[in-house]
């Protein structure tokens, strides 16, 4: 019998010896248990024992790849041995009985042949047949048979190929920049080492390098780690077995871990790239002359345009010309194309070290590399990919692959590094120095590979990468600069009140009141956002932005601008609903903004009436993202600035009558608001505690603090933060909203409605309401 439970604690090699022996044994079993056919009369006696069958592997037991719980691909394989049905059961039948899942099936030779010239997957699998027990000459026939069908019918079937790839691509994501990878389908996973080998088969590529087998085999030793770690198949390398397996690897952490399955995530989905591209360029050779005229087309000093890539000219010199490198690689990028892959290699072993600063020829060139945008991505990747980039900028290599644990990023370090530079190219023609911009998007978080804040230990890094490069001293110093500050026009934006001219005094000291910093800070701004998601950079945080850089904009020059009406504005109120016994009316006005409503409450003032509206706009399902209240003659007008969470806009009546039942005390928000929780479980709060911070009051001429929460988002959370510090006996006259992911950013200037400032006492037990309001109102149940 096999010992299932003992298979998934042995190495590789021994778990396929184990299996391969029990099966061996299995048809031996079966063979010997069947009863031969009788002899037909003249005929050729019965064949015996294991002539003509052959038990065939193929799948991840065919390559000796064996993960732990992994399934069993076979084949039996026959050439007519008439008994082949029973002796087929009496095989299958005990690995069932062992618990092991089984992928089967009972050919003969012509039919193995004729269903992987028709089926991609079923002939991907054939090219791994491995004999396991039985006649080795049928085995030797059936991989003879099938490897030139494959070879026969790769015009028809790699195209295929490519395409169910690239489907599963988009499905899965690329497995170098996932949080949570899939081993096996993302691209640029095991999938991918497979296909590498099967086009490698067809005879339309080299065999893999021992570099891209090394990757292969490290992603194959973490799915055996977490397949053992779990005690389940499973591909995917969810969060929290991370660490166990990083453990089990000998490797520091689950950040350390991710970094190793990115790079050779992102070395196998390359090679990949550039075979598929060689692929589909034989393919389309085929039917024409092989010996035909390719064209040469001058591009730069050295380089030509040669079909579809970019290659040396026969004049070029490699070791002897500087600027070469750097030179091609802008002008692939600015037809398009990419280097050859022989050419990246005569590169990179004879390309010199350059001096320091570079000349300005080669500085020019990287500037043209970079202002290429999107176009230049993939020309980088070459670079980087053979270690031209970090030989440019070795700082490079602390961020190569680093992964981002923030929920709002889609990249790894470097990547967001060069789709920043990407998007800043398309606002080159938007600023005075496009040079400066393109480098700091390059460099904007390269302090992320060491410790500390990456934009303060991120200054000083950037500064000597661009004194390097040949820049002059007041450049270098504003590279250092946007370096320093590029997240300080998007968090002020988005967590202070940019209608308060203390908020545009300390943004412009900070940039120490030069025009020219604030220009490439916006659009600094904007490429790093675009490079981040859609979420980090939405119309609603890019109109922030913009009003708060036209504000600052605005006292630089000394004088007004264009852009100066309120970020939150009253809108013109549409319903009204009354209040019994209480003079005043409740009117509601809605109008559309940016990527969402603008939602304006009007009523007679109260304490705590800021929270009342916000729990009013969470139970209709509305996400505030800031919020403003004045108050004149006894009556408050609150603004909101909102966006529906399931897109359906609000109802001036509802929200009209809302607010009026919640004043009046028929509408008890806390206990509905605890109900909405209790129905969507996915609000609870995260276990990480919530971190409470004061700051200085930046509102002129008033005692205002601010007190930034930071906790898990859930639902009707803005209702009881504000409910908390209006029990404290302050009222709330702004705040900011900002959701990153699971988590929520909310800062609110607070005041006491006697003027006094905020004491520390005061500020304590705010803290303490504060993390009471956070709790989970709806016990989740262990499980």
């Amino acid at each position: 019998m096999l010992d299932t439970e003992a298979l998934p604690g042995l190495g590789r090699a021994d778990r396929v010896q184990v299996v391969d022996s029990w099966l061996a044994g299995l048809l031996d079993d079966a063979v010997a248990g069947t009863p031969p056919p009788l002899p037909r009369r003249g005929g050729a006696p019965p064949r015996t024992g294991t002539d003509g069958l052959a038990l065939v592997a193929v799948g991840s037991l065919g390559r000796r790849e064996l993960p732990p719980y992994g399934d069993l691909d076979l084949v039996l394989v026959h050439d007519g041995r008439p008994e082949i049905a029973a002796v087929a059961d009496a095989l299958w039948y005990p690995v069932w009985d062992a618990g092991l899942r089984l992928d089967h099936s009972v050919r003969s030779v012509d039919d193995a042949v004729a269903v992987a010239s028709s089926d991609v997957k079923a002939g991907l699998g054939l090219l791994d047949a491995r004999l396991v027990a039985g006649d080795a000459d049928l085995a030797a026939r059936l991989r003879t048979a099938t490897l030139a069908s494959w070879r026969q019918a790769g015009s028809r079937l790699l195209p295929a190929l490519r395409d169910l790839r690239r489907t599963r691509a988009r499905q899965v994501g690329e497995l170098a920049f996932l949080l949570e990878p899939d081993l096996k389908e993302a691209f640029g996973g095991l999938r991918e080492g497979q296909v590498l080998r099967a086009v490698a088969a067809a005879q339309l590529a080299d065999e893999p390098t021992a570099e891209v087998e090394a990757a292969y085999s490290f992603l194959l030793d973490v799915r055996d780690e977490l397949r053992r770690r779990s005690g389940r198949p499973t591909d995917v390398l969810v969060r929290q077995e991370q660490r166990p397996v990083a453990v089990a690897l000998g490797l520091p952490g689950e950040d350390a871990l991710l970094r190793e399955v990115s790079l050779a995530g992102r070395r196998l989905a390359f090679v990949a790239d550039e075979t598929w591209r060689r692929v589909e360029a034989a393919l389309v050779r085929r039917p024409r002359s092989r010996y035909r005229r390719v064209r040469r087309e001058p591009l730069a000093e050295g380089v030509v345009r040669q079909g579809d890539e970019v290659v040396l000219a026969r004049d070029a010199r490699p070791g002897a010309d500087l600027g070469l490198l750097l030179r091609a690689a802008a002008a692939a990028a600015r037809v398009d194309l990419l280097l050859s892959p022989y050419t990246l290699k005569v590169l990179a072993v004879h390309s010199q070290e350059l001096p320091e600063p570079w000349p300005a020829e080669v500085r020019w060139s990287f500037l043209r590399l970079l202002a290429s945008g999107r176009s230049a991505v993939p020309v980088l990747e070459q670079l980087d990919q053979e270690g031209l980039l970090s030989r440019l900028i070795p700082e490079w290599d602390r961020v190569r692959s680093l992964p981002q644990r923030h929920p709002w990023h889609r990249f790894t370090v470097d990547r967001h590094l060069v789709e920043a530079a990407a998007a800043a190219a398309e606002l080159t023609r938007d600023v005075d120095r496009p040079d400066l911009l393109l480098v700091a998007a390059l460099l904007h978080d390269i302090g992320k590979g060491w410790p500390g804040d990456h934009s303060e230990v991120g200054e000083p890094i950037a500064a000597a990468i661009a004194a390097r490069m040949g820049f002059a001293e007041a450049d270098v110093a504003m590279i250092g600069t946007l370096v320093r500050h590029h997240l300080l026009l998007p968090a002020t934006a988005t967590r202070r009140d940019i209608d308060d001219p203390a908020t545009i005094d300390r943004v412009a000291a900070t940039i120490g009141a030069d025009a020219a910093v604030l220009q490439l800070l916006h659009a600094l701004a904007q490429a790093d956002g675009a490079a981040t998601s859609a979420s980090a950079w939405s119309p609603w945080k890019a109109h922030l932005v913009a009003a708060l850089v036209a504000r600052v904009q605005g006292k630089l020059v000394g004088g007004p601008v264009e852009e100066t009406s309120p970020v939150l504005h009253p809108a013109t109120p549409q319903v009204t609903a009354a209040i019994p016994d209480v003079p005043g009316l409740v009117t509601v006005g809605i109008e559309d903004v940016a990527d969402g409503q603008q939602v304006t409450i009007g009523a007679p003032d109260r304490p705590g009436l800021l929270s009342t509206c916000a729990g009013v706009l969470a139970l209709n399902q509305l996400d505030v993202r800031a919020a403003k209240i004045t108050v004149a003659d006894g009556y408050a007008t609150s603004v909101f600035a909102v966006r529906p969470r399931f897109g359906r806009a609000p109802v001036p009546e509802i929200l009209a009558d809302g607010v009026r039942a919640a004043l009046e005390g028929t509408l008890s928000l806390a206990e509905r608001l605890r109900q909405r929780e209790a129905d969507y479980r996915e609000d609870g709060v995260r276990s990480a505690p919530p971190r409470i911070s004061w700051h200085n009051s930046e509102v002129s001429g008033a005692a205002t603090g601010i007190v930034e929460v930071r906790a898990g988002d859930r639902a009707g959370l803005l209702y009881r933060l504000t409910a908390a510090i209006a029990g404290e006996g302050l009222d709330v006259t702004s705040a900011r909203i900002e959701t990153l992911g699971a988590d929520a950013v909310d800062s609110f200037y607070v005041c006491n409605p006697s003027g006094d400032a905020v004491d520390a006492e005061q500020r304590q037990r705010v803290d303490a309401a504060l993390v009471t309001a956070m709790r989970p109102a709806v016990e989740t149940p262990r499980t």
